[in-house]
């Protein structure tokens, strides 16, 4: 009895730790848009943009990212993390390709 409960008690342990963030707490940054890259989604609902981040550790730091919505060159982002990057959108790709 004694061992099934130890074994409850490890499960419930990793389970609060795995809740904790993987990326630093630095709070919501802002990110000015450079330049419009294109559209993605499966309907074209998405636009890539690449973006400057104005504050915060990464500083200066140009990176790609997704916007949901209108968004024009010059618009400010809020950003909740600066350190995921969006994949480049994939060119000449055809509707049903299987490859």
């Amino acid at each position: 009895m004694a061992k099934t409960q130890y074994v409850k008690e490890t499960e419930n342990k990793d389970k609060k730790d795995s809740n904790k963030s993987r990326f630093s707490n630095e709070g919501p940054v802002q990110a000015r848009v450079e330049e419009f890259l294109g559209r993605t989604g499966a309907r074209g609902e998405v636009t890539q943009v690449t973006v400057t981040i104005l504050a915060g550790r990464n500083k200066d730091r140009t990176m790609r990212r997704n916007v949901k919505g209108p968004v024009r060159v010059g618009d400010l982002l809020i950003l909740r993390e600066t350190e995921i990057e969006a994949r480049k959108i994939r060119k000449n790709i055809t509707k049903g390709a299987q490859s």
